[in-house]
């Protein structure tokens, strides 16, 4: 039998190095699934739920390996599911390649079923490249042009099959006028900036007496780069949430994530710099960078249409993370002067002094979320890698967790969705499946569509190598993170309409599928329940009772909200008694009588 459109796509992937394709199938792209059937697994086929959790499956994959991320999904609504999860690798800058069907080719214009303009529909999404096959011809430079568009670019792309194109015999563009005629490979460039533009930078960074140094997830591997940069400068290190495991957390300078969800010293590291060197990160909010003017600035980025964005630099780097530190590390002046450097360490100290004592205090309403991953932190294997979900989870991952060297974290960071924390473990753990994997989500995500994942986990994980693979369910009853806006941000009540949700007994249905359940209500509990899940012979799920009233509070509380929190109280709020009792404990810390009552 002659090879099919369908056979050579999958023997052009296998060529470009694709092993793993995350989907879900379909009559639109049957002729792939057919193709890959045959190829008897030289590309594993990782089967979702959901095709949008098969989408952010794509992007972790990328996130977790460097590697090109592939979905697959069929026409119709199988393509429009995969919006958002391409979305997430787009905002994150990840190499993805979607593959979907199409009606046939004669019925395109048709108002036919399950057709779908999909060239614009993904127009924004994977606007660096989206075709639609016409003839077999076409396919191959189509392939190779998605992937090395995705690689190269960091985007990304996709690609659009007819379902009876799928189906027919592939021929070779023939040798003629108005042919193309494409080949695989593509490499990474070496990629650094001018000699005279890494001269500036360093005299811009050795004249600063007080040198802030933001790393975001273009700088994860360039983690000795960092240390070795910030060392010579006496600088202290924050980080965006997506370079989270860029540095450990037991250096004593690093201050920890920056932001709404960031700490203390992060906040005072940038409100106090001289100078501030960004080094691959886009973190979005200005008001917790230094104020325009305050700080001498440079940056470096691989993508130049991140630099000078967020702050206005005065040198700006195009260059590959890892290789331009080593070229500006020898141009750096040593400092001599420790005080900037023992000041940042002070405040770092003290910081997680004040995070022990939040994360002990006791809660009105159940377990504190904070202890939830103050427990983590000494239990958590150097080689782990952990995921957060989007919502108040999130603070307490970007706060609470110490990452040591050597793990991998992320989360959705640019689109920040809901329901991206299971199915980026599943991704990680079928990219190392050696490695312990932990999930961390609130109840809003995991009756959203991580639940039906938990599925997926028990079809695949007894081919793990490993079988630790942990998710940790916040059941609080509340959508926490969008309520704590309406209270701060908007001055309004908790409107239970919209933020109370069904209490769900997560572990009970982990149970009920073959998995490990663990609950837990009382926070001496915790700790216990971390051992037995990071021991387990197979996955499991540790359902938390959580109290939804402790605050997650911003490193730096404005006088806007501190204004519209007071008229919450004003107006009215249902869990007022509660929210109050456990604001008192959060921000009081250790002065408050009884606080770290169990």
């Amino acid at each position: 039998m002659a090879p099919t459109v369908g056979d050579f796509i999958v023997e052009r992937l296998h060529a470009w190095g694709v092993r793993r394709i995350f989907g879900y199938p379909g009559d639109g792209i049957n002729g792939v699934f057919g193709a890959l059937n045959r190829a008897k697994g030289k590309i594993e086929f990782v089967q979702a739920r959901h095709e949008e959790m098969a989408a952010f499956m794509a992007s972790a994959h990328a996130k977790f390996t460097g590697e090109l991320g592939v979905c697959i999904a069929t026409s119709g609504p199988g393509a429009s599911h995969l919006i958002t999860g391409m979305y997430d690798a787009r905002m994150d800058h990840m190499p993805v390649l979607a593959i979907v069907g199409q009606q046939a080719r004669a019925s395109l214009g048709g108002h036919y079923q399950q057709e779908l303009d999909l060239v614009s529909m993904f127009k924004d999404v994977a606007g660096s490249f989206v075709q639609q096959a016409s003839v077999p011809g076409q396919v191959r430079h189509l392939v190779d042009r998605a992937v090395r568009t995705a690689l190269g670019k960091r985007e990304v792309t996709a690609l659009i099959l007819p379902n009876d194109l799928q189906d027919l015999p592939y021929e070779a563009p023939a040798r003629k006028h108005g042919t193309v005629h494409s080949g695989v490979g593509y490499r990474a460039p070496r990629t650094v900036p001018q000699p005279e533009d890494l001269r500036r930078a360093a005299q811009v960074l050795n004249a600063g007496k007080k040198v802030a140094i933001l790393v975001g997830a273009g700088a994860l591997h360039a983690t000795e780069e960092i240390i070795a940069v910030a060392n010579k400068l006496g600088a202290g290190v924050a980080k965006a949430l997506l370079g989270k495991a860029a540095l450990p957390d037991d250096l004593p300078w690093v201050t920890g994530s920056i932001g709404l969800l960031g700490t203390e010293p992060s906040y005072k590291l940038m409100t106090e710099c001289d100078t501030l060197l960004m080094i691959g990160s886009g973190f979005p909010y200005s008001e917790f960078l230094p104020k325009e003017g305050q700080a001498r600035g440079v940056q470096i980025d691989i993508k130049p249409d991140m630099l000078s964005l967020r702050y206005p630099m005065e040198v700006n780097l195009v260059g590959d993370s890892v290789e331009t530190l080593r070229e500006l590390l020898p141009l750096l002046e040593p400092r001599a002067d420790r005080e900037w450097r023992d000041t940042v360490e002070g405040w770092t100290a003290d910081w997680w002094k004040k995070l022990e004592e939040r994360a002990l205090a006791g809660a009105e309403g159940g377990v504190n979320p904070q202890r939830t991953i103050w427990e983590l932190s000494p239990r958590v294997p150097a080689n782990a890698i952990v995921t957060s979900d989007s919502g108040s989870v999130a603070n307490w991952y970007a706060r609470d967790l110490k990452v040591q060297r050597g793990m991998m974290c992320s989360l959705s960071g640019g689109l920040a969705s809901m329901g991206a924390a299971v199915p980026y473990a599943i991704a990680a753990k079928f990219a190392h499946p050696q490695r312990p994997v932990i999930a961390l989500v609130g109840d809003g995500a995991m009756q959203m569509n991580n639940m039906a994942e938990l599925i997926t986990v028990a079809k695949y994980w007894k081919q793990w190598g490993d079988p630790r693979w942990v998710c940790m369910v916040l059941n609080n009853a509340d959508l926490n993170q969008v309520t704590w806006e309406q209270r701060v941000m908007n001055g309004d009540p908790k409107f239970e309409a919209s933020q109370s949700i069904p209490s769900v007994p997560y572990h009970q249905f982990a149970e009920s599928i073959g998995l490990r359940g663990i609950y837990v209500d009382t926070p001496e509990a915790m700790g216990e329940a971390w051992d037995q899940a990071l021991a387990a012979d197979r996955p499991t799920l540790i359902e938390v009772k959580a109290d939804p009233n402790v605050p997650p509070l911003p490193p730096h509380i404005t006088l806007q909200q501190a204004k519209a929190f007071a008229t919450t109280l004003i107006k009215g709020d249902p869990d007022q008694r509660h929210v109050l009792i456990d604001t008192a404990k959060q921000v009081l810390g250790s002065v408050l009588p009884g606080n770290r009552k169990e």
